[in-house]
């Protein structure tokens, strides 16, 4: 969830500088909106919980939708007023107006690929013949909305290269339609798949597997509890009412269910999710008639992932017995589920010190992505485990794609770092060379920045990796604005990235910081376990400690330091303003995880018990009441806030927002702004249109700048 920097000195046409002044913004006039209060009261294991604001779940009341008009009437009065909020918007869109590619995806004769002409709301899905051959518009999500907010995900093509499937997301729900299209031609098909959720498409002979759920009731469709996933075999050509179910748990409502197949036709595979970590697969022989869903893998104490099968020998990696995964074998021909895995299964590749953070089969090798201290290491290995290559990178940074087929003899993959725009590199299987292929032009000078990675202690004495990005000449005085983001949850790596939109920031002084605190996997499943559950306030003690020293090494102080998360980052910002409110002068939770007690209670909200627990259970309450947001604010001085969230998350639903952010406002003792922007026809963030995103960060940057009372000129 993060992105990161980079800037321009060749074009001087409207650089911002920036000018320190000593008064600060004032907030007497402003006036928040009188939310009612209802009698609400629940009791968790003898103890009385006050909900006052539970009127606020209901999105789609009118009273609700009067609350977020009067909210946001607030916060735009608010933002209208900071006079450099148009220049910072000017910049935005000058800086992010480049063109934006993917790495294209082989499938037969043709390349697939994205690119965003530079400010397009989407990004056009091309294709072309050949590596040479002349791009066509495959795909334009632009022209299915008139205001950019449906997103296009390719999920895949079928085993005989002819079609391939795409789900789209209209204004940020995470509900998906899939569709189907013939590559060569462009033809679409009428197969149209309704509901769909966590799925991509399964190929295998003329159709495909994918998971759904029952359509829900009216009106509930982004708030009601998503249950009983299932997984589905659909024949193309046909209706979806036709649909053979092929795998559904009537005794565990609460799993998620993805299926998965093998390039020869071979196997299904279907993962079992019953939260974010861990997962048990079940699997078919395909080659026989009638053969049935049997147990692979079961779970949930460890992560699978198959990576490619030699007729019945599959290779996969796994954590079981090795925190930073390794690979190993197997055959399924002769495999005894009811055997411990490891006594039955050969190693190819050992675990090593450094987490082993994806593997792909491409060219009937094995190319193995390490993260070694927050970095890629690419490897190239046989299919006996045999080490022929490191791959070369460019830089310190980030390398991701290598997917392909077993003939395939050129890979691509796209590498980045916070200033190094993402590039896409060509990497040949059999000479092993790194050729450059796509590179943006970004119109700033990265030689005018520095990166650096420290390692800081945190409370407990664990030390920490974080990245510190700003302009070379900065002088520590203390005074420098500055952006902390972390995420710390769900094995998330954050790892180092570019984004365009960071130079406004940082060629006005700024300095970003990405923190890459326990609860992530960037150093396998202990760094991860480390934050979870009854663990979380490792989390938030990383990330306070992450603070105090950029603050006691002078690169900034609390009167200029900001924090930024989102998602379970925001649930992150909002207990550490919580817990030291004097250490920050701006936040932003962005939509947060607010409400503790009661957020396995909306869409998928169940699958994250297993990260954070249950109030359900007494144990677990004890500590979730301990840091849950919403739960924990009281009166006294609070730094400027601004919450973002969107009518159409229901993956975090706005209520978490909605409900904290009335709490703050109710109990904000200082006289600093606690606003919250709510964006409208969009969601958690994934396929937002650029449009909304140039005005979001524009925002972002405004209240920042203006609250820590800087002047940009």
């Amino acid at each position: 969830m993060n992105r990161t920097k980079n800037l321009s000195l060749l074009l001087l046409i409207i650089i911002l500088g920036s000018t320190k002044v000593n008064s600060q913004p004032t907030t007497s006039s402003l006036k928040y909106p009188v939310t009612k209060k209802v009698n609400q009261v629940d009791v968790y294991h003898g103890t009385s919980i006050a909900d006052p604001y539970r009127w606020l779940e209901n999105d789609t009341a009118q009273d609700v939708k009067a609350w977020v008009d009067a909210e946001n009437k607030v916060t735009f009065d608010y933002l209208n007023k900071i006079p450099f909020r148009q220049k910072i918007k000017n910049r935005l869109t000058e800086i992010l107006n480049y063109e934006k590619y993917s790495a294209p995806t082989k499938v037969g004769e043709y390349y697939i690929f994205s690119k965003n002409d530079g400010l397009q709301n989407q990004a056009v899905i091309y294709s072309q013949k050949g590596i040479n051959g002349t791009p066509s518009v495959f795909l334009d999500p632009n022209t299915m909305t008139s205001d950019g907010t449906a997103a296009i995900t390719l999920l895949g093509a079928s085993n005989d290269k002819k079609y391939i499937g795409y789900s789209i997301n209209q204004a940020g729900s995470d509900w998906q339609t899939i569709k189907v299209k013939e590559i060569a031609t462009g033809k679409e098909l009428t197969d149209e798949l309704k509901w769909v959720k966590s799925s991509g498409a399964a190929w295998y002979k003329d159709g495909f597997y994918y998971s759904r759920y029952e359509e829900p009731a009216n009106g509930t469709e982004l708030s009601a509890k998503n249950d009983f996933h299932k997984v589905w075999y659909h024949k193309l050509g046909t209706s979806q009412s036709s649909d053979e179910l092929i795998y559904e748990d009537k005794e565990n409502p609460l799993r998620f269910h993805v299926a998965s197949t093998t390039e020869d036709d071979r196997y299904l595979f279907i993962y079992v999710y019953q939260g974010t970590s861990g997962m048990q697969i079940m699997y078919k022989d395909l080659s026989k008639p009638n053969s049935k869903l049997d147990l692979l893998f079961k779970g949930f104490e460890h992560e699978y992932s198959i990576i490619d099968n030699f007729g019945s020998s599959i290779i996969f990696s796994t954590n079981m017995g090795a925190p930073n995964n390794h690979v190993l074998t197997i055959d399924l021909d002769n495999y005894k589920p009811n055997y411990p895995l490891l006594k039955q299964a050969r190693i190819l590749i050992p675990e090593k010190k450094s987490l082993l953070e994806s593997a792909n089969s491409v060219g009937r090798r094995l190319i193995l992505n390490y993260l070694q201290d927050v970095a890629s290491h690419v490897y190239q290995y046989t299919f006996e485990g045999v080490l022929e290559n490191e791959v070369e990178l460019p830089a310190i940074g980030t390398a991701t794609g290598f997917s392909g087929t077993k003939d395939d003899r050129e890979v691509f993959f796209s590498f980045t770092s916070f200033t190094y725009p993402s590039t896409i590199y060509s990497y040949n299987i059999d000479n092993r060379r790194v050729t450059e292929f796509r590179k943006p032009a970004v119109k700033f000078n990265p030689a005018d920045y520095v990166t650096e990675q420290v390692f800081y202690p945190s409370k407990d004495g664990t030390k920490v990796p974080m990245f510190i990005t700003y302009k070379k000449g900065l002088v520590k005085n203390g005074k420098n604005p500055t952006l902390l983001y972390a995420y710390g949850g769900f094995n998330v790596n954050q790892k180092p990235s570019f984004s365009a939109s960071r130079i406004v920031f940082l060629e006005n002084g700024g300095v970003f910081v990405l923190a890459n605190i326990r609860g992530g996997g960037e150093y396998g499943d202990a760094w991860h376990k480390a934050g979870m559950r009854d663990k979380k306030q490792n989390v938030f003690d990383d990330f306070i400690s992450a603070a105090e020293y950029l603050i006691n090494k002078k690169y900034t102080s609390s009167s200029y330091l900001a924090i930024q998360g989102g998602s379970n980052g925001g649930l992150l910002v909002g207990a550490v303003v919580n817990q030291r409110p004097d250490l920050f002068k701006v936040a932003f939770p962005a939509v947060g995880v607010m409400d503790m007690l009661r957020f396995q209670k909306f869409t998928v909200g169940w699958g994250w018990v297993v990260e954070y627990g249950s109030s359900d259970s007494i144990n677990d309450f004890n500590y979730l009441i301990k840091y849950s947001p919403l739960h924990t604010i009281t009166d006294r001085k609070y730094p400027a806030t601004m919450v973002t969230t969107a009518d159409h998350d229901d993956r975090v639903v706005p209520a978490h927002s909605f409900k904290y952010i009335a709490t703050l406002q109710e109990h904000q003792k200082g006289t600093a702004p606690v606003l919250i922007r709510i964006d409208v026809k969009a969601g958690h963030g994934a396929g937002k249109p650029l449009s909304k995103a140039i005005d979001e960060t524009t925002d972002i940057y405004s209240f920042l700048f203006y609250n820590m009372g800087i002047v940009l000129k």
